[in-house]
């Protein structure tokens, strides 16, 4: 099973992240968190290597709903995004939603996944 989906944009690794933030933000997501593997890698381990941006968006009102569902499945969220450069550009792959309804068996998952998996796939269709 794939458990990403996404696109490759031209651009900088900044410039891209812009332009995500402000596609998620138009879904009604926010970004909780932002890890710059790259930055850690080179701090913890004194490895370089190539630009990488874990970015976890939280839509609230579907987490709530995923919450309601099921208790646990806080440890599912957020839906992270990650940003990677490659040689073509920058590679933007979404974290896919319905990943979790194989795991969870929480009536309601189905739905509130399918509904957060369409809004990030408009957000890769915004960015294209």
């Amino acid at each position: 099973m794939d458990y990403t989906f996404g696109i490759v944009i031209s651009g900088t690794m900044e410039d891209v992240e812009e332009r995500v933030t402000a596609a998620l933000g138009e879904e009604g997501f926010g970004i909780l968190t932002r890890i710059d593997v790259q930055a850690t890698f080179k701090a913890k381990l004194d490895i370089d290597s190539d630009p990488y941006v874990i970015l976890g968006a939280c839509n609230p009102p579907l987490a709530y709903r995923m919450i309601q569902a099921d208790v646990e499945i806080g440890a599912l969220l957020p839906c992270n995004v990650v940003l990677r450069q490659e040689a073509g550009g920058v590679a933007v792959r979404f974290m896919d939603p319905d990943v979790m309804v194989s795991v969870v068996d929480a009536q309601g998952v189905e739905a509130i996944a399918g509904e957060a998996r369409e809004r990030l796939s408009r957000v890769a269709a915004a960015l294209t």
